[in-house]
């Protein structure tokens, strides 16, 4: 393992059939983690047949991320194989981390329930709450009872798999962060890797998510920081070197 964050090499999944997308969500990323560009490689599942096993092999950990067009209660052509990468990093004991619909993914995955239901879609800054289980995991442990995260799903985990442990919910939904217990395996329903103006970019490339365009400026309006949310990547990343 590495000794020190200068050191960590990480391994981005990409679901992002629009380019822009892919490009902002790196960008993302590296200013999220304080991570160079020598430290973050990414594979786009979108236009590949598989992902090399030397590319994960090079990799201290794993992060799947969002998409904008993709749904994880569906099946595409990479979704078999994307499986059976997720349950090999598991059974390896990896550290591994979804955000958004790498979170979805991850739970399908290992056995989990995924839905696509927009009437419970949440879009915006949201606020989160924590289950008693956040406090004894290095991740989640900064976490106050309650704190603001970034959400953009049309989709949500109605069943954890086996194993899991519920680490956030929301109001509206459960099942917002969990961790397999005993493993470095973690999934956030919210984004872990945006800022609050980051997001409003993100959502502007996908109005499918908010077309009225009076409840986009109103979303734009309430948009505040999300301080605790955004330590959680930074967080997992200097698990590795503990």
């Amino acid at each position: 393992m590495p000794r020190r964050l200068a050191d960590v090499k990480l391994l981005l999944i990409q679901i992002r059939a629009e380019k822009i997308a892919a490009v902002h969500e790196r960008q993302c990323v590296l200013e999220m983690t304080g991570l160079d560009l020598t430290q973050l490689d990414s594979v786009n599942v979108t236009s590949v047949e598989n992902v090399p096993a030397e590319r994960y092999d090079a990799a201290d950990a794993v992060m799947i991320g969002g998409s904008g067009s993709n749904s994880v209660a569906n099946d595409d052509p990479f979704t078999p194989w994307l499986i059976d990468d997720v349950k090999r990093l598991v059974d390896r004991e990896v550290p591994l981390l979804g955000s958004c619909w790498g979170h979805q993914f991850i739970a399908r995955a290992l056995g989990g329930e995924v839905i696509h239901d927009p009437v419970k879609g949440e879009v915006g800054v949201l606020e989160a709450h924590v289950t008693a289980a956040a406090s004894d995991d290095p991740v989640f442990d900064h976490l106050p009872s309650a704190f603001p995260v970034l959400m953009g799903h049309h989709d949500r985990v109605v069943t954890l798999p086996p194993g899991a442990i519920e680490m956030a919910y929301s109001d509206l939904s459960r099942n917002q962060a969990f961790k397999m217990d005993g493993l470095p395996v973690y999934g956030t329903q919210f984004h872990t890797e945006m800022t609050p103006d980051q997001l409003v970019e993100r959502l502007s490339q996908f109005r499918q998510y908010m077309p009225d365009d009076d409840e986009f400026e109103q979303m734009k309006s309430r948009i505040r920081p999300t301080t605790e949310a955004s330590r959680i990547l930074p967080r997992f990343l200097e698990m590795l070197c503990s």
